[in-house]
């Protein structure tokens, strides 16, 4: 029998746990999918004492099914397209299509970094756990573009973490991750919300909050010398 996660915050909370056990050696990075994964992923950066991080990464979705994912972009030099090809074939999307959407969600992606980041600099994953985190997983499309592209940012180990997924979904991922941990493989499995009490949309002042939350404090200036 499947479990119902009352909130985010609970998955979180238990996912956590999950990730604390594993133990890795050395330096662990928590990167989040926004909006979704950030509050997970907030609740696992406190767990490990981890700097928190947002993958910025955007689903494409059909044209006439925005929920099913063709093809996923993330950010960085340059941007990562994964096509999912036997889903685009299957509804006949046109690659000029995606193509078009891609440059759509490339400006989505930068108004979040604009809105969340403000300027602060990735978190250096070289060498690090890079712990990806989001709330769920359905497809499996928008996740393989982000574990994609961190490849290309050298960790030493890449690990997915997630309250929820289908079975096939995380087969499918296997090979692009060194360590997966999901909570529960439910079947049958229609959407990540199904799962979810609480499954609210998360605005912008709630990713906001999260990484105010665990930003680094500011460096104090020094004391005035007394004359």
């Amino acid at each position: 029998m499947s479990r119902i996660f009352t909130n985010r915050a609970e998955a979180g909370r238990l996912l956590a746990e999950a990730v604390v056990a594993h133990a890795w050696p050395g330096r662990c990075v928590v990167l989040a999918l926004p909006r979704g994964g950030v509050p997970v992923g907030a609740v696992v950066a406190r767990a490990l004492g981890a700097p928190l991080d947002l993958l910025l990464v955007r689903k494409i979705g059909a044209p006439w099914q925005p929920e099913l994912a063709v093809a996923a972009v993330v950010d960085g030099t340059p941007p990562q397209l994964v096509v999912d090809e036997t889903i685009r074939a299957g509804l006949g999307v046109e690659r000029r299509w995606i193509d078009q959407r891609m440059l759509e969600e490339m400006r989505e992606i930068e108004r979040r970094r604009q809105t969340y980041l403000r300027g602060r600099a990735p978190v250096d994953i070289a060498g690090a756990t890079a712990i990806v985190v989001d709330d769920g997983i359905a497809t499996g499309t928008t996740v393989r573009a982000a574990l994609r592209a961190l490849r290309q940012r050298q960790p030493q180990r890449l690990v997915l973490a997630v309250p929820v997924a289908p079975e096939d979904t995380l087969a499918a991922l296997k090979s692009e991750v060194d360590d997966i941990v999901c909570l529960q493989t439910p079947w049958p499995f229609h959407a990540i919300g199904q799962f979810y009490r609480d499954f609210h949309q998360v605005g912008d002042d709630e990713v906001l909050a999260e990484l105010d939350a665990l930003a680094p404090p500011a460096p104090s200036s020094p004391a005035p010398r007394s004359s």
